[in-house]
């Protein structure tokens, strides 16, 4: 049996019909085209400033100089957002329509899996195959070589591939955040009576890849437990799908993992879920959707058309109402492989906890596409706190360059939706508040780090 079997759902269909229009494949492709226009014009807009200064530094010195809101209705005065958006929609042919894009099976990747069942990618009449890979560093290669023209990655990866930790450099682009929250740490079923992580000195714990947000929130929080997390416990990469497999096998005692894994975990009886990653850092950014900066530039309007897909199926995941339709659809054996009571119970957040408890948290797991470029200075402190990158780090300047975090607010108000008010915030961690602004102090103010 393959690492990706499962008899709960080897016989699983889903079937459709027309929507009620009669012009979409699905009622679900219906209910996206009416909103996702909308959300296109901010899209439309940062594409325009790009083909006008496609030189980054002459660009940012741009905006910095007239200011976002002065350069949007300059732009808008001799070429109109409206119009840019009308044109694209009727471009020519595009530059390719047969893509791979690759994806792990998880959750993580609900808006990249499930714009292909539900018809998102067809809407922008892309033949898009999206293609279950085993790992991460498999993710990472394949883009690299260009088998995959773009990928579901961790948040990290981006940023990593870019500044070369543990990969040549290459200038990558994370236009759109996949999800946020949607983590959790599970045990084993053995440790039940040690939900203290000062208890946990010995255990070998996992974690999908080193560059991921679940790395680095596991070290968090073991070493605010006061846990060195490379000298009191082992931590090892390994990919989601066979995580559950280690945990019943006592390979490994716990792991802080994207779901549908710890929900899996429970389902078979092998582990409880110790703490949601919402309780360590709410609406942290987990997975995202990435793609290199060659596929940005070369291929502009192919590109277009993607955002536009993930955009409208990330919206349309991001509404609660929706998510048993989306359980549905992406649970199939092609997709990730489970059983649909277990993917509801991570997209709904009605779930048990294997200790016996039915908890209910809507946003155990939550979609919300904005890449804030703090998420990104954030990380990499992270990199550096973990001796993942050495030396001098311009922080803000790499996160403009991969988290393309543009003036969104005036968009987005346009689109009618509730804007940010800027591209860069501040956010509590464990109580511990970090300001992007000042990420060398942040980073010196840890006791148990590398750097």
């Amino acid at each position: 049996m393959s690492t990706f079997d499962d008899p709960f759902d080897s016989k699983r269909q889903l079937q459709r019909g027309g929507c009620s229009c009669g012009h979409h494949a699905s009622e679900a492709e219906h209910r996206a085209a009416l909103d996702g226009d909308a959300r296109l014009s901010r899209v439309i807009e940062s594409a325009i400033v790009r083909a006008l200064f496609p030189n980054d530094v002459t660009r940012r010195d741009f905006l910095g100089a007239v200011g976002s809101a002065t350069a949007a209705a300059a732009i808008a005065s001799i070429l109109p957002v409206g119009f840019a958006s009308e044109a694209l929609a009727q471009a020519g042919p595009l530059e390719k329509t047969d893509l791979k894009v690759g994806f792990i099976p998880i959750t993580c990747a609900t808006p990249i899996i499930m714009a292909h069942p539900m018809g998102f990618y067809a809407k922008q009449k892309l033949n898009v195959e999206v293609v279950k890979t085993a790992g991460w560093a498999v993710i990472r290669d394949k883009t690299l070589n260009k088998e995959y023209d773009a990928a579901h990655m961790l948040s990290p990866m981006p940023l990593a591939i870019t500044v070369g930790a543990g990969s040549n450099p290459i200038p990558y682009t994370m236009p759109a955040v996949e999800n946020v929250n949607g983590q959790a740490i599970t045990l084993a079923m053995k440790h039940k009576d040690k939900r203290d992580p000062k208890q946990w000195k010995g255990f070998r714990l996992a974690v999908p890849f080193d560059y991921s947000m679940h790395n680095y929130l596991l070290r968090y929080y073991l070493a605010e437990a006061g846990l060195d997390p490379d000298a009191d416990v082992q931590i090892r990469a390994v990919p989601p799908p066979e995580m559950v497999a280690n945990l019943r096998a006592d390979n490994i005692d716990g792991f802080l993992a994207p779901d549908p894994v710890n929900q899996r975990a429970v389902f078979d009886g092998v582990g409880f879920i110790h703490m949601l990653s919402k309780e360590i850092w709410d609406r942290h950014p987990c997975c995202a959707f990435a793609a290199s900066k060659a596929f940005v530039t070369e291929m502009p309007n192919t590109y277009a058309a993607l955002l536009r897909a993930i955009i409208e199926s990330t919206a349309y995941a991001s509404r609660p109402e929706n998510r048993k339709e989306i359980a549905e659809a992406i649970a199939p054996a092609n997709y990730l492989n489970q059983p649909v009571t277990v993917v509801e119970q991570v997209l709904t957040g009605t779930f048990a906890d294997g200790l016996g408890q039915v908890r209910r948290v809507p946003d155990r797991i939550d979609f919300d596409p904005f890449p804030w470029e703090s998420f990104a200075i954030w990380i990499l402190t992270q990199m550096k706190r973990w001796g993942q990158v050495k030396g001098d780090v311009d922080y803000a300047a790499v996160a403009r360059q991969v988290f393309l975090a543009t003036d969104a607010a005036k968009l987005m108000k346009e689109a009618g939706m509730t804007p940010p008010a800027a591209t860069s915030k501040t956010f509590a961690i464990m109580g511990k508040t970090f300001d992007p602004a000042d990420p060398e102090g942040y980073l010196a103010s840890f006791k148990i780090r590398r750097a």
